[in-house]
């Protein structure tokens, strides 16, 4: 029954790939704004361009290695790849991702930028724990966390990088190491 309605090939180092990723992307942007003449990002910079395509490479490498090596371990286990379970689990995860990907767009065009940190981590949180009811349980742990850590940036918005790096890159890596050792490691 469990199988019919959750999708369980998500692999653990993906998400130890991704939480690498986050944290190199987070080095060359904090590179980046160190070493430009404000060090600080405006809007319409040049900097902030650079800074939002690292932004969006680490998030499409992250999901297509995510989609490689679950399509790999489903068919290595014989399992179906997109079916209802798998379809239902990306649109309770996308849901909250583009909610949330939409509001940080009008806050930022608001010229609110302190907040942005948390909001990531929140919405990133609230689609983790919404998709987690078609896949394995404990990704909801990683989104309580995600939650967690932005809830505290939001009281901390001068440490929004750091939260970031936190939540993105160490906890990623902590939950593909416990992932990877409780499901992939045969």
């Amino acid at each position: 029954m469990q199988k019919s309605t959750r999708f369980i090939s998500l692999s653990g180092l993906s998400g130890i790939l991704a939480g690498i990723y986050a944290l190199t992307g987070a080095a060359i942007a904090y590179l980046l704004v160190t070493n430009s003449p404000r060090s600080y990002l405006i809007l319409d910079g040049y900097i902030f361009r650079l800074v939002l395509l690292d932004l969006f490479l680490v998030a499409f490498l992250s999901a297509a290695t995510a989609i490689f090596l679950t399509t790999r371990k489903a068919k290595k286990n014989g399992e179906k790849i997109w079916d209802s379970a798998s379809r239902r689990l990306i649109i309770n995860f996308l849901i909250p991702m583009v909610t949330g990907g939409l509001y940080i767009l009008i806050v930022l065009n608001q010229q609110k930028y302190g907040q942005t940190g948390a909001l990531m981590l929140i919405f990133y949180g609230l689609a983790l724990v919404n998709a987690s009811k078609y896949s394995l349980g404990d990704i909801r742990y990683l989104g309580y966390t995600e939650i967690a850590l932005g809830l505290i940036c939001a009281m901390l918005p001068g440490y929004g990088f750091w939260f970031w790096c936190i939540g993105f890159g160490v906890m990623h890596i902590i939950y593909g190491l416990i992932m990877y050792y409780k499901y992939d490691k045969a």
